[in-house]
């Protein structure tokens, strides 16, 4: 699992920090989209540079499921706090 998991986990970090996630860590933009896409990106070339396979089904899927869990929630937070300042 940590095979499939580093290159991922090391995206992340770099696009937390990137879009300086601390400050805003909710936020669907800029953090969540910059975390999102900076996962997959630089989960794909850290795969591709130590050899992990990298079939365009497995991007896709990836992207959907990164997309899911990094952006989705937000939107959820977001809609939340929206219906409670109503």
């Amino acid at each position: 699992m940590l095979t499939t998991a580093w290159p991922f986990l090391v995206g992340t970090l770099i696009g937390w920090f990137a879009a300086r996630g601390a400050h805003r860590p909710a936020a669907v933009v800029p953090t969540g989209l910059v975390v999102w896409l900076s996962t997959e990106i630089v989960g794909m070339f850290l795969r591709t540079l130590t050899g992990q396979g990298t079939a365009w089904s497995f991007v896709l899927v990836s992207l959907v499921v990164l997309g899911v869990f990094l952006v989705g929630y937000r939107l959820v937070l977001a809609g939340v706090a929206r219906v409670r300042r109503r």
